[in-house]
Protein backbone atom coordinates (compact mmCIF):
# COMPACT_ATOMS: atom_id res chain seq x y z
CA UNK A 1 0.00 0.00 0.00
CA UNK A 2 1.31 3.32 -0.91
CA UNK A 3 2.28 6.15 1.44
CA UNK A 4 0.47 8.85 2.07
CA UNK A 5 2.21 10.58 3.71
CA UNK A 6 5.24 10.47 1.71
CA UNK A 7 3.34 11.49 -1.50
CA UNK A 8 1.90 14.55 0.26
CA UNK A 9 5.24 15.53 1.45
CA UNK A 10 6.66 15.53 -2.20
CA UNK A 11 3.80 17.64 -3.40
CA UNK A 12 2.58 19.77 -0.74
CA UNK A 13 5.39 20.00 2.15
CA UNK A 14 2.56 18.42 4.52
CA UNK A 15 4.15 18.71 8.04
CA UNK A 16 2.80 15.97 9.43
CA UNK A 17 5.33 14.03 7.82
CA UNK A 18 8.11 16.48 8.50
CA UNK A 19 10.90 15.08 11.62
CA UNK A 20 11.23 16.52 15.22
CA UNK A 21 12.83 19.61 13.76
CA UNK A 22 9.82 20.59 13.03
CA UNK A 23 8.61 20.67 15.75
CA UNK A 24 5.97 18.11 15.72
CA UNK A 25 7.00 13.97 15.67
CA UNK A 26 6.88 11.68 12.69
CA UNK A 27 7.95 8.46 12.23
CA UNK A 28 8.37 9.23 8.73
CA UNK A 29 12.05 10.49 7.51
CA UNK A 30 12.48 13.74 5.69
CA UNK A 31 10.65 13.87 2.57
CA UNK A 32 12.78 16.23 1.21
CA UNK A 33 15.37 14.09 1.61
CA UNK A 34 14.62 10.63 1.40
CA UNK A 35 11.31 10.05 -0.80
CA UNK A 36 9.08 6.84 0.50
CA UNK A 37 10.84 3.68 -0.67
CA UNK A 38 7.03 2.27 -1.45
CA UNK A 39 6.88 5.05 -4.33
CA UNK A 40 7.87 4.02 -7.97
CA UNK A 41 10.75 5.77 -9.48
CA UNK A 42 8.58 6.88 -11.95
CA UNK A 43 5.84 8.40 -9.58
CA UNK A 44 8.52 10.63 -8.42
CA UNK A 45 10.04 11.96 -11.24
CA UNK A 46 6.60 12.86 -11.78
CA UNK A 47 5.82 14.98 -8.43
CA UNK A 48 9.47 16.98 -9.17
CA UNK A 49 8.18 17.44 -12.46
CA UNK A 50 4.86 19.06 -11.67
CA UNK A 51 6.76 20.95 -8.57
CA UNK A 52 8.98 22.58 -11.75
CA UNK A 53 6.13 23.15 -13.77
CA UNK A 54 4.30 25.37 -10.91
CA UNK A 55 7.35 27.08 -9.98
CA UNK A 56 8.08 28.29 -13.67
CA UNK A 57 3.92 29.07 -14.35
CA UNK A 58 4.60 31.25 -10.72
CA UNK A 59 7.90 33.22 -12.28
CA UNK A 60 5.91 33.52 -15.69
CA UNK A 61 3.44 35.09 -14.06
CA UNK A 62 5.29 37.59 -12.17
CA UNK A 63 7.12 38.60 -15.24
CA UNK A 64 3.77 39.32 -17.22
CA UNK A 65 2.47 41.25 -14.18
CA UNK A 66 6.15 43.15 -14.08
CA UNK A 67 6.11 43.77 -17.58
CA UNK A 68 2.72 45.07 -17.54
CA UNK A 69 3.79 47.80 -14.64
CA UNK A 70 6.65 48.98 -16.92
CA UNK A 71 3.98 49.60 -19.63
CA UNK A 72 1.74 51.50 -17.87
CA UNK A 73 4.33 53.68 -16.55
CA UNK A 74 5.83 54.23 -19.65
CA UNK A 75 2.29 55.34 -21.53
CA UNK A 76 1.30 57.37 -18.60
CA UNK A 77 5.13 59.23 -18.84
CA UNK A 78 4.69 59.66 -22.72
CA UNK A 79 1.13 61.23 -22.26
CA UNK A 80 2.67 63.74 -19.90
CA UNK A 81 5.52 64.64 -22.22
CA UNK A 82 2.98 65.46 -24.83
CA UNK A 83 0.63 67.35 -23.37
CA UNK A 84 3.64 69.13 -21.77
CA UNK A 85 5.08 70.03 -24.99
CA UNK A 86 1.63 70.86 -26.66
CA UNK A 87 0.30 73.16 -23.82
CA UNK A 88 -0.55 76.68 -24.68
CA UNK A 89 2.25 79.18 -24.26
CA UNK A 90 1.74 82.83 -23.62
CA UNK A 91 3.20 85.61 -26.55
CA UNK A 92 6.17 87.31 -25.25
CA UNK A 93 5.88 90.51 -23.64
CA UNK A 94 6.24 93.76 -26.29
CA UNK A 95 8.84 96.02 -25.77
CA UNK A 96 6.17 98.95 -25.34
CA UNK A 97 4.51 96.66 -22.43
CA UNK A 98 5.51 99.02 -19.50
CA UNK A 99 2.73 101.31 -20.92
CA UNK A 100 -0.65 99.33 -20.67
CA UNK A 101 -3.84 99.71 -21.60
CA UNK A 102 -6.89 98.20 -19.47
CA UNK A 103 -9.50 96.09 -21.02
CA UNK A 104 -11.58 94.30 -19.12
CA UNK A 105 -12.47 94.92 -15.25
CA UNK A 106 -13.08 90.62 -14.26
CA UNK A 107 -10.42 88.20 -14.65
CA UNK A 108 -7.38 90.22 -16.58
CA UNK A 109 -7.26 93.53 -14.18
CA UNK A 110 -4.07 93.42 -13.56
CA UNK A 111 -2.72 91.86 -17.18
CA UNK A 112 -2.89 95.37 -18.90
CA UNK A 113 -2.15 95.13 -22.97
CA UNK A 114 0.45 97.20 -24.34
CA UNK A 115 -0.68 100.11 -26.58
CA UNK A 116 0.95 98.25 -29.31
CA UNK A 117 -1.83 95.25 -28.98
CA UNK A 118 -4.78 97.39 -29.77
CA UNK A 119 -7.73 97.27 -32.60
CA UNK A 120 -6.56 97.97 -36.35
CA UNK A 121 -8.20 100.83 -36.62
CA UNK A 122 -5.26 102.15 -34.71
CA UNK A 123 -2.40 99.90 -36.13
CA UNK A 124 -1.10 102.09 -39.09
CA UNK A 125 -0.71 105.03 -36.44
CA UNK A 126 2.52 105.58 -34.47
CA UNK A 127 2.77 105.99 -30.76
CA UNK A 128 3.76 108.62 -29.22
CA UNK A 129 7.64 108.03 -27.69
CA UNK A 130 7.81 107.61 -24.05
CA UNK A 131 9.55 110.85 -23.71
CA UNK A 132 7.57 113.62 -25.40
CA UNK A 133 10.25 115.78 -27.38
CA UNK A 134 8.39 118.95 -26.23
CA UNK A 135 8.81 118.45 -22.88
CA UNK A 136 10.29 121.65 -21.19
CA UNK A 137 10.99 120.43 -17.65
CA UNK A 138 10.35 123.32 -14.91
CA UNK A 139 7.93 125.75 -16.60
CA UNK A 140 6.67 129.14 -14.85
CA UNK A 141 3.19 129.00 -13.47
CA UNK A 142 0.67 131.25 -14.39
CA UNK A 143 -1.24 132.84 -11.71
CA UNK A 144 -2.60 136.04 -13.53
CA UNK A 145 -5.46 137.36 -11.41
CA UNK A 146 -7.80 138.44 -14.25
CA UNK A 147 -8.30 134.81 -15.34
CA UNK A 148 -11.37 133.52 -16.85
CA UNK A 149 -12.68 130.22 -18.11
CA UNK A 150 -13.36 131.56 -20.93
CA UNK A 151 -9.63 132.35 -21.48
CA UNK A 152 -8.48 128.72 -20.48
CA UNK A 153 -11.05 127.68 -23.29
CA UNK A 154 -9.64 130.10 -26.17
CA UNK A 155 -5.95 128.80 -24.73
CA UNK A 156 -6.97 125.17 -25.66
CA UNK A 157 -8.89 124.91 -28.62
CA UNK A 158 -7.99 121.05 -29.68
CA UNK A 159 -9.48 120.54 -26.03
CA UNK A 160 -13.20 119.23 -26.76
CA UNK A 161 -15.92 119.15 -24.02
CA UNK A 162 -12.77 118.47 -21.49
CA UNK A 163 -10.48 115.84 -23.66
CA UNK A 164 -7.69 115.88 -26.10
CA UNK A 165 -6.05 113.50 -28.23
CA UNK A 166 -2.60 114.26 -29.59
CA UNK A 167 -2.74 114.79 -33.42
CA UNK A 168 0.37 113.41 -34.73
CA UNK A 169 0.65 110.42 -32.88
CA UNK A 170 -1.36 107.81 -30.38
CA UNK A 171 -0.94 108.32 -26.75
CA UNK A 172 0.76 105.57 -24.70
CA UNK A 173 -2.40 106.09 -21.98
CA UNK A 174 -5.76 107.24 -22.12
CA UNK A 175 -5.30 109.20 -18.92
CA UNK A 176 -8.68 110.93 -16.82
CA UNK A 177 -7.85 113.52 -14.66
CA UNK A 178 -10.56 113.58 -11.43
CA UNK A 179 -10.28 116.44 -9.31
CA UNK A 180 -12.78 116.99 -6.75
CA UNK A 181 -14.07 120.73 -5.97
CA UNK A 182 -16.14 123.04 -3.45
CA UNK A 183 -15.97 126.79 -3.87
CA UNK A 184 -12.07 126.42 -4.91
CA UNK A 185 -12.94 128.47 -8.55
CA UNK A 186 -10.08 130.64 -8.79
CA UNK A 187 -7.88 127.73 -7.55
CA UNK A 188 -9.34 125.35 -10.40
CA UNK A 189 -8.75 128.24 -13.23
CA UNK A 190 -5.55 127.99 -11.78
CA UNK A 191 -5.20 124.36 -12.19
CA UNK A 192 -7.01 124.14 -15.95
CA UNK A 193 -4.96 127.03 -17.18
CA UNK A 194 -1.26 125.30 -16.28
CA UNK A 195 -2.44 121.21 -16.41
CA UNK A 196 -3.78 121.47 -19.87
CA UNK A 197 -0.30 122.47 -22.06
CA UNK A 198 1.54 120.41 -18.90
CA UNK A 199 -0.35 117.34 -20.40
CA UNK A 200 -0.42 118.63 -24.37
CA UNK A 201 3.27 118.55 -23.80
CA UNK A 202 3.73 114.87 -22.39
CA UNK A 203 1.30 113.59 -25.72
CA UNK A 204 -1.33 112.27 -23.67
CA UNK A 205 -4.76 111.50 -24.77
CA UNK A 206 -6.59 112.99 -21.83
CA UNK A 207 -9.98 113.78 -20.29
CA UNK A 208 -10.67 116.29 -16.90
CA UNK A 209 -13.32 115.81 -14.73
CA UNK A 210 -14.30 118.30 -11.97
CA UNK A 211 -16.81 116.44 -9.85
CA UNK A 212 -18.51 119.42 -7.81
CA UNK A 213 -19.79 119.08 -4.16
CA UNK A 214 -22.79 121.20 -3.51
CA UNK A 215 -24.29 122.45 -0.19
CA UNK A 216 -22.93 123.26 2.98
CA UNK A 217 -22.62 119.57 4.74
CA UNK A 218 -18.54 118.26 5.04
CA UNK A 219 -16.61 117.97 2.03
CA UNK A 220 -15.81 114.27 1.12
CA UNK A 221 -13.53 113.96 -1.34
CA UNK A 222 -13.43 110.12 -1.59
CA UNK A 223 -16.63 109.81 -2.38
CA UNK A 224 -16.59 112.80 -5.34
CA UNK A 225 -13.57 110.63 -6.65
CA UNK A 226 -15.66 107.76 -6.25
CA UNK A 227 -18.39 109.32 -8.48
CA UNK A 228 -16.11 110.82 -11.08
CA UNK A 229 -14.23 107.30 -11.64
CA UNK A 230 -17.53 105.85 -12.68
CA UNK A 231 -18.97 108.81 -14.24
CA UNK A 232 -15.80 108.88 -16.55
CA UNK A 233 -15.92 105.49 -17.29
CA UNK A 234 -19.09 105.61 -18.84
CA UNK A 235 -17.88 108.60 -21.29
CA UNK A 236 -14.43 106.12 -22.35
CA UNK A 237 -12.51 103.31 -21.30
CA UNK A 238 -9.84 104.90 -19.56
CA UNK A 239 -6.78 103.58 -18.86
CA UNK A 240 -5.08 105.78 -16.05
CA UNK A 241 -7.08 107.64 -13.21
CA UNK A 242 -5.40 110.59 -11.58
CA UNK A 243 -6.52 111.82 -8.43
CA UNK A 244 -5.94 115.45 -8.41
CA UNK A 245 -6.35 117.95 -5.61
CA UNK A 246 -7.64 121.09 -6.91
CA UNK A 247 -4.83 123.54 -5.14
CA UNK A 248 -1.50 121.35 -6.57
CA UNK A 249 -0.34 122.87 -9.80
CA UNK A 250 2.87 120.65 -11.33
CA UNK A 251 6.03 122.25 -12.32
CA UNK A 252 7.58 120.14 -13.86
CA UNK A 253 6.37 118.14 -17.03
CA UNK A 254 9.04 115.59 -16.74
CA UNK A 255 6.99 113.93 -13.80
CA UNK A 256 4.94 111.97 -16.10
CA UNK A 257 1.21 111.52 -15.99
CA UNK A 258 1.23 108.47 -16.32
CA UNK A 259 0.26 105.06 -14.62
CA UNK A 260 2.52 102.37 -13.31
CA UNK A 261 2.55 98.59 -12.76
CA UNK A 262 1.81 99.68 -8.82
CA UNK A 263 -0.60 102.79 -7.93
CA UNK A 264 1.85 106.01 -7.79
CA UNK A 265 2.06 109.09 -6.08
CA UNK A 266 2.71 112.35 -8.47
CA UNK A 267 3.78 114.73 -5.47
CA UNK A 268 7.46 114.44 -4.84
CA UNK A 269 7.75 117.51 -3.56
CA UNK A 270 5.56 120.95 -2.66
CA UNK A 271 6.78 123.98 -1.97
CA UNK A 272 4.59 124.66 0.91
CA UNK A 273 6.71 122.13 2.79
CA UNK A 274 9.38 123.37 1.28
CA UNK A 275 9.60 120.24 -1.39
CA UNK A 276 9.51 117.31 0.38
CA UNK A 277 6.80 114.76 1.48
CA UNK A 278 4.69 115.70 4.62
CA UNK A 279 5.06 112.21 6.16
CA UNK A 280 6.53 109.40 5.65
CA UNK A 281 3.78 106.84 3.13
CA UNK A 282 2.11 110.56 2.46
CA UNK A 283 -0.20 109.06 -0.90
CA UNK A 284 -2.50 111.85 -0.83
CA UNK A 285 -2.62 115.15 -3.26
CA UNK A 286 -2.08 113.79 -6.76
CA UNK A 287 -2.01 110.12 -7.34
CA UNK A 288 -2.38 107.66 -10.13
CA UNK A 289 -4.08 104.18 -10.53
CA UNK A 290 -4.97 102.30 -13.15
CA UNK A 291 -8.52 100.92 -13.51
CA UNK A 292 -7.48 97.26 -12.39
CA UNK A 293 -5.64 98.79 -9.39
CA UNK A 294 -8.53 101.12 -8.36
CA UNK A 295 -11.38 98.22 -8.64
CA UNK A 296 -8.95 95.48 -6.30
CA UNK A 297 -8.98 98.27 -3.33
CA UNK A 298 -12.58 99.20 -4.21
CA UNK A 299 -11.65 102.34 -4.49
CA UNK A 300 -11.70 104.95 -1.65
CA UNK A 301 -13.80 104.68 1.36
CA UNK A 302 -16.50 106.95 1.49
CA UNK A 303 -16.78 107.14 5.26
CA UNK A 304 -14.16 110.10 5.68
CA UNK A 305 -15.93 113.69 5.85
CA UNK A 306 -13.76 116.62 6.05
CA UNK A 307 -10.73 116.92 4.87
CA UNK A 308 -7.67 113.90 5.50
CA UNK A 309 -7.81 110.12 5.93
CA UNK A 310 -9.28 108.90 3.29
CA UNK A 311 -5.79 108.94 1.38
CA UNK A 312 -3.63 107.11 4.03
CA UNK A 313 -6.64 104.37 4.42
CA UNK A 314 -6.18 103.79 0.55
CA UNK A 315 -2.37 103.20 0.29
CA UNK A 316 -3.07 100.59 3.46
CA UNK A 317 -5.21 98.50 1.49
Amino acid sequence: MDDPCGRLALLAHDTRCHDGMSGLSSEYPHPSVHPSPLLPPESAGHGMAMVLNGSLSYVVYRLRILLLMILIVVVVTWASLYLESTRYTRKPKSPGNQFWRQTSLEKNEDKPASVLEQSAETANVKVCPQLSPSLRGVVPLNFDPSLTLEQVKSENPLVQNGIYRPESCQAQQKVAILIPHRNREKHLLYLLTNLHPFLQRQQLEYGIYVIHQAGNTKFNRAKLLNVGYAEALKEEKWDCFIFHDVDLLPENDFNLYLCDSEPKHMVVGRNATGYKLRYKGYFGGVSAMTRGQFAKVNGYSNNYWGWGGEDDDLRRR
